[in-house]
């Protein structure tokens, strides 16, 4: 399964983040096998609005003075639009795990996709090759493809869906999933559900929570607990989970509803019943706006004189959010706005309309 570790294509600016955990969890297998860890968990992130990168580990303690070692990394990238919204995208994921009292496995999985997306919904179909090795056994190999969908509700709030069929070892089996993030001033939470339906390999589901509080601009304290699914390419079974532990990050991370910047709102100049706002985009083509009083849906600007480009909108009295697209490509926030989370990782600019 796929869908949990993908990103959503709408990161607004080059965001680059880096992060150390420290905590306790406990695992349960089938049958009332469990065993309580310490956890070191390191991870480095990046994300453009059609770039995603993450590398991310765990060094847990085992029972009998073992460790483990979990590792994984995914990047994905997009073209540029190719007719109308269409593009064209591929990911790469590789997963793996070391045993100091030995042992090893890993995974690793492709697949070129066909998205569509705006500034608050997507989806994409696609298809690849998966691979599993372990120590001392012979590897295998899969054909999975993926229908995916996700949608930005409102700022702070991203549903996300996933059909995922997988031929493997002769026989199929589809994975189901589907989550909520949900963010709310410093607190993060993501609810997800995953089902594996199969006639040879049985059907079978679990779920997760998981919280992130920040308690301050560099310090979030996390607790998530749930269940995952067998992993076939790794041989890894079954479990049940809970970990709680605090996370040191390399910048800070403020909240979706506290302004990132210290700058002020934008504030439009009044034309009669009409508001306008004026941007400057130097060698731009073309420059559209979209945002939360129109289903966040492109609108085309005027282009000025001097590189300018300007938009009028009846607008009533209140707080917007919005964001720019430049060159039909380019998701943007202008210089000297202020702007608050997205909810996805990204930006979106403030405009008040007295």
């Amino acid at each position: 399964m796929l869908a949990l570790g993908t990103p959503c294509a709408q990161t607004s600016l080059a965001q680059t983040q880096a992060s150390l955990g420290v905590g306790v969890g406990t695992v349960r297998f089938p049958g009332g096998t469990s065993f309580s860890s310490a956890t070191f968990a390191p991870a480095l992130e990046y994300g453009t609005e059609a770039r995603y990168g993450s590398v991310v580990g765990a060094l847990a303690s085992l029972p009998g003075g073992a460790w483990s070692l979990q590792g994984r990394a995914d990047v994905w990238a997009a073209t540029r639009p190719l007719l109308g919204r269409m593009r064209l995208g591929a990911e790469g994921i590789w997963a793996g795990t070391r045993r100091t009292d030995g042992g090893w496995t890993a995974a690793a999985h492709g697949i070129g996709e066909v998205l569509w997306w705006t500034s608050n919904w997507g989806v994409g179909v696609g298809a690849g090759p998966s691979g599993g090795w372990i120590q001392d056994a012979p590897s295998v190999g899969a054909f999975h493809a993926r229908a995916r969908a996700w949608w930005r509700a409102a700022p702070g709030t991203t549903w996300q869906l996933s059909i995922e069929p997988t031929h493997f070892l002769g026989a199929w089996f589809t994975d189901v999933s589907g989550g909520v993030m949900l963010e709310r001033g410093p607190v993060s939470t993501t609810l997800w559900a995953v089902g594996r339906v199969s006639d040879a390999y049985g059907s079978k589901g679990t779920g997760s929570v998981s919280l992130r509080w920040f308690l301050a601009p560099v310090v979030s304290l996390e607790v998530s607990g749930g269940g995952y699914l067998p992993d076939p390419y790794q041989d890894l079974d079954r479990a049940g989970y809970f970990t709680a532990s605090l996370r040191v990050w390399a910048r800070g991370r403020p909240s979706v509803d506290a302004p990132t910047r210290r700058w002020p709102p934008l504030v439009p100049e009044r034309r009669g019943d009409s508001v306008v706002v004026r941007f400057s985009f130097e060698g731009a083509k073309a420059v559209a706006i979209a945002g939360d009083w129109n289903a966040w849906q492109p609108v085309p600007l005027r282009p000025l004189a001097g590189d300018e480009w300007e938009g009028a909108f009846l607008l009533e009295s209140g707080l917007y959010h919005f964001n720019l697209l430049v060159d039909g490509w380019d998701w943007v926030v202008p210089n000297g706005v202020a702007t608050v989370r997205d909810g996805l990782g990204g930006l979106v600019a403030v405009l008040l309309v007295p």
